[in-house]
């Protein structure tokens, strides 16, 4: 699982990141909501952890601009202000939970727990484009009815394109999101999966459904005539 904590305090930020990391969680870190911005536009977080007190931007007005262009991301907040009109105002805002500080790690540890099972239970149970299915619980793969062997690394590719249909998914996302890297030597590992994972999702007799998007990416789509 992967969380993006935005929090201001360094120090209080290298704690927690530590603590979560310890509990093997994945945790990238931004110090403002200009930072965070950039990050939740490049990977596709389980959770989000935000300071309501942030420079420049409060955290609540990141937070609505992220519901604003249809981030569903669960947000939890962390803040001081501990009146009922400022918990209200973070709900409302699109906060999934409220968290006052200071609090107990044990706490927070049982709220990411219970907003990532919520997550989990509104996600699609199998994820269809055409004839391919993917079923999250059993990373079950079929394609026209016959199950694909695909290796940890194919399955983590398909399942990041099936999320998107339709959409243009760049090498350095999937970095981000698979290798938890965004080195360009990537690229060329990138691109070895993907041919493996074609062979064995393209088969013989099908309409293609993975679609090079030269100089930006991959796209998982039934398109006309099979062409991207």
């Amino acid at each position: 699982m992967r969380v993006l904590l935005v929090e201001d305090d360094r120090k209080a930020a290298k704690i927690l990141s530590r603590g979560l990391q310890e509990e093997g969680f994945v945790v990238d870190v931004a110090h403002s909501a200009e930072h965070a911005d950039e990050q939740a536009w490049m990977v596709d977080y389980d959770l989000i952890l935000l300071d309501w007190m942030l420079p420049e931007k409060e955290g609540i007005a990141f937070c609505g601009d992220l519901r604003g262009r249809g981030v569903t991301t669960p947000i939890l907040m962390l803040t001081a202000k501990d009146t009922v009109g400022n918990r209200v105002a973070g709900l409302n805002t699109g906060a999934d939970d409220y968290l006052t500080k200071p609090f107990a790690f044990e706490e927070l540890l049982a709220r990411i727990h219970a907003l990532l099972r919520r997550s989990e239970m509104a996600r699609p149970v199998i994820l269809t484009v055409a004839d391919l299915t993917l079923d999250p619980q059993s990373h079950r793969v079929m394609r026209g009815g016959i199950p694909l062997n695909l290796t940890a690394k194919e399955y983590a590719i398909l399942e990041t394109l099936m999320r998107r249909p339709g959409e243009v998914v760049s090498r350095s996302r999937l970095a981000e999101q698979i290798w938890i890297s965004d080195q360009i030597g990537l690229d060329n590992l990138i691109d070895a999966h993907i041919s493996n994972l074609r062979r064995k999702v393209d088969i013989p007799g099908a309409n293609p459904l993975i679609h090079t998007v030269r100089g930006r990416g991959f796209r998982l789509a039934l398109e006309e005539n099979g062409r991207a």
